[in-house]
C-alpha cells in the first residue's frame, strides 16, 4: 500500500465537476525521501520507510542521525513504514504527491483526534441524559443515569461507558476523494473532513 506524509493546513470548498460546493481538506503533502527499504531477506517483511519534516540535528541521537546519513539526507521529523509498496523505491528518493496520488483516487487519512480533556457522556458517547427537569429532577440532564450493577453481578462490567478523557487518539478516515493536487506547492484538497488539529502530522495511504 503506497502512501504520503503530510501536514493539515485548514479546510474549504471545492466545486465538483457537477456543480456541487464539496467541502474539503487542505494538506501540505512531502515532499517525503525514502529512508530506508525493508526487504524479506534483511527484515522479515516488505516496506518502504518515508521521513517528512526538518528536525533540528542537535536534537537528533548520533545513532538516528546516522540512519539518515545512509539515506544521505537530513534528519526528518517523522518517520512511517508502507507496506507492499506499489512501484519503485530506492534509499534517498524524493518521493512527491504527484508520484502517489492523482485527482479522483480515494485515500484514507490517519491522524490523532483533537484532545478535549475530561468529559462527560453526553459529550464522549452521545448519551441523552436522565429524563426532562421535571418532578424534582434536579442538574441530571445529563448525567449517566444508572450503570446497571445489582446484587448481581455485584460489579460493573469492564468497559463500561462513563465519563473520560477524550480525544487524542488514532483516527483512521476512509475513502476520502481526491479533489485537486496542486503539484508546485505539494498542496492536496481531498474531501470530507481529517483528524487533527490545524499542522498536525497526517498519513495517506492508497
Amino acid at each position: 500500500m503506497s502512501g504520503i506524509i503530510g501536514k493539515k493546513i485548514g479546510m474549504t470548498s471545492i466545486y465538483s465537476a457537477d456543480g456541487r460546493s464539496v467541502a474539503c481538506t487542505l494538506l501540505e503533502v512531502g515532499p517525503c525521501v525514502v529512508t530506508q527499504v525493508k526487504t524479506v531477506e534483511t527484515d522479515g517483511y516488505d516496506a518502504v520507510q518515508l521521513g517528512f519534516g526538518e528536525k533540528k540535528a542537535k536534537r537528533t541521537t548520533k545513532a538516528v542521525a546516522g540512519h539518515f546519513q545512509k539515506a544521505n539526507t537530513t534528519p526528518k521529523a517523522k518517520l512511517v513504514e508502507f507496506r507492499s509498496w506499489e512501484g519503485e523505491a530506492a534509499l534517498g528518493n524524493e518521493i512527491r504527491v504527484e508520484n502517489v496520488f492523482e485527482e479522483g483516487d480515494f485515500v484514507d487519512a490517519i491522524g490523532k483526534s483533537k484532545g478535549k480533556g475530561f468529559q462527560g457522556v453526553v459529550k464522549r458517547h452521545g448519551f441523552g441524559g436522565v429524563g426532562q427537569a421535571t418532578h424534582g429532577q434536579h442538574n441530571r440532564l445529563r448525567a449517566p443515569g444508572s450503570i446497571g450493577a445489582c446484587s448481581y453481578p455485584s460489579r460493573v462490567f469492564k468497559g463500561m461507558r462513563m465519563a473520560g478523557r477524550t480525544g487524542g487518539e488514532r483516527v483512521k478516515v476512509l475513502n476520502l476523494q481526491v479533489m485537486k493536487v496542486v503539484a508546485e506547492k505539494n498542496l492536496i484538497a481531498v474531501s470530507g473532513s481529517v483528524p487533527g488539529a490545524k499542522n498536525s502530522i497526517v498519513i495517506l495511504e492508497k
